[in-house]
């Protein structure tokens, strides 16, 4: 399981900057309006081959007009509280105020692994106010400038640094398969539990966030051995307003990282809908198999195998351009088709693992490519020569070596995804291709 970093600090000190900049991408707002994150904000960071999550929170205010400021506040306190490491932005160009003594005060109690990034260093003479920050007491603080990147080379090393090594207390065996249930709340994902296990061992109801925390079980019936975990149902930012829900969100999170198969149950009641695509696409992220899990089929009004192909399209063309997983129609009440989700994580963890011999993959590929060769750039003809697939990788990934391996682009690569696909069962498993120089 990767490693949660938390940004904390108080309003407008570049937080979300910050966040945007270590995960190369824009999905936190960023505004000089101090307030503007109010809900958590995660993303993954790959650093000299680390990879962690981290996470952006709402800056920390107190005695304020903001009628958010409670719900942001847990916020913080919870993602201090499940962090691993926490990253204390301040701002250099103002040096220390009250209001980061008060957040510094939380930080020492928590006893967590922080580290001081006084952002802004690039603002006039703000990196001479850089040794002031050490009144807090919480170790050397880093000097970076989020908006144009300079110093957060040297935070990321200090990230891995000081990541924590794995957890040894985790009774989980390595060698077993390792199942997360996951989806929007209510969606079914306890009574389907239940119905593996033959008996009532979670809370089941109509309350959506029933279940607080993911938990673990091992499976051991009908041949099939792995760990079940039951996940907090994963929701709508704006709909979370309890702060136990939003502790659940985290845990959710990590037991998707944790995991070797995700089932992703989807209401049939209600149809595919934006936050399937979220977790669709978390789970993309983590390079996790999936299989995904229509539950409440039988109380729908149409059941006809047309409306099966309708929803199944619907699924796939939401999801694209991942298409290649399998989807099963279910009713955890009924226990209509359970055992065939089992059957199915298993074989998608088995896809997971599949290897093929150099030669098998040589002798196909290669004809392939003759038949339909890269296509030239300016004059330039890509030759591909040899092809392996490298053993005890994350997910399957197969390295094609070239003479020019920055011409061949992406709708090559899909093209070379899909062959890969019709000659060997890799079915509800990412493929990684990379282009290498011969």
């Amino acid at each position: 399981m990767s490693k949660l970093i938390a940004i904390v600090g108080r309003p407008n000190v570049g937080k979300s900057t910050l966040f945007n900049r270590l995960t190369q991408s824009r999905k936190a707002i960023v505004d000089d309006t101090a307030g503007t994150t109010r809900d958590r904000q995660y993303g993954k960071v790959d650093w000299c081959g680390q990879e962690f999550s981290i996470v952006d929170t709402g800056g920390w205010v107190v005695n304020s007009d903001d009628i958010f400021e409670e719900e942001i506040n847990k916020q913080v306190e919870i993602a201090i509280q499940e962090a691993d490491v926490i990253l204390f932005v301040v701002d250099a160009s103002t040096g220390p105020t009250d209001l980061d003594d008060k957040v510094a005060a939380i930080l020492r109690r928590s006893k967590k692994p922080v580290i001081v990034v006084a952002n802004k260093e690039d603002r006039g003479d703000a990196r001479f106010n850089i040794p002031e920050f050490y009144k807090f007491g919480l170790g050397d603080p880093i000097g970076v400038s989020s908006a144009n990147g300079s110093g957060t080379g040297e935070l990321l090393d200090e990230i891995v640094k000081d990541m924590p090594e794995k957890d040894n207390d985790d009774d989980t065996e390595e060698n077993v398969a390792k199942f997360a249930i996951v989806g929007r709340p209510n969606a079914g994902k306890s009574s389907l539990i239940n119905a593996f296990i033959g008996e009532e061992r979670h809370i089941v109801t109509d309350i959506a966030g029933t279940t607080r925390d993911s938990i673990y079980h091992r499976y051991n019936k009908f041949g099939f051995d792995f760990y079940l975990v039951d996940t907090a149902g994963i929701r709508k930012k704006q709909k979370v307003n309890e702060d136990i829900e939003y502790y659940s969100v985290i845990r959710s999170i990590r037991a998707i990282e944790a995991s070797d198969v995700c089932i992703l149950m989807i209401d049939a009641t209600r149809g595919i809908e934006g936050q399937d695509a979220n977790i669709f696409s978390l789970i993309q992220k983590n390079k996790k198999g999936l299989v995904v899990c229509v539950n409440k089929w039988d109380i729908v009004e149409d059941k006809s195998l047309n409306a099966q192909k309708r929803f199944e399209t619907a699924i796939r063309n939401k999801f694209a351009p991942f298409t290649d997983f399998p989807i099963i129609f279910t009713s955890a009440l009924t226990k209509q088709r359970i055992h065939k989700v089992l059957e199915t994580a298993t074989q998608v963890y088995e896809n997971r693992r599949r290897v093929i011999p150099t030669s098998q993959l040589n002798s196909y590929m290669l004809e392939q490519i003759a038949i339909t060769p890269p296509p030239s750039n300016k004059g330039k003809f890509v030759k591909i020569k040899y092809i392996t697939m490298l053993k005890d990788s994350v997910i399957p990934t197969f390295i094609f070596f070239c003479n020019l391996p920055q011409w061949v682009k992406e709708p090559y690569r899909r093209f070379l995804e899909n062959k890969i696909r019709e000659k060997w069962d890799f079915h509800g498993t990412p493929i990684s291709i990379f282009m290498r120089d011969k």
